[in-house]
């Protein structure tokens, strides 16, 4: 799946959680399941943690350390991206 569909199903689901307290606590607590219910299929083996900012807490995330790295994926990371901001879905996810 393309990365703009990627973003809206993200943005759909933290629009979701911000107006909706208990949908936001469901997706605190089991993520996979509550992706799941929304259409978004995750792969077997693949954890999921969603953790919420505050105004006094801030989450940084820490990729993995890939083994290689292909021509696209270092223009990737020597171009960035904001942060904070949310990171990139695990290689082999799509929304």
């Amino acid at each position: 799946m393309m990365k703009e569909d990627t973003a809206k199903i993200a943005g759909k689901i933290i629009a979701k959680a911000w107006a909706d307290d208990a949908f936001k606590a469901r997706l605190l607590a089991d993520p996979a399941a509550v992706l799941t219910a929304e259409g978004v299929e995750v792969p077997a083996g693949i954890t999921f943690r969603v953790v919420e900012d505050t105004a006094v807490t801030q989450t940084l995330v820490l990729p993995a350390r890939p083994t290689e790295m292909s021509d696209a994926d270092l223009g990737g990371v020597a171009g960035g991206r904001p942060v904070p901001g949310p990171p990139p879905p695990p290689k082999g996810f799509t929304f």
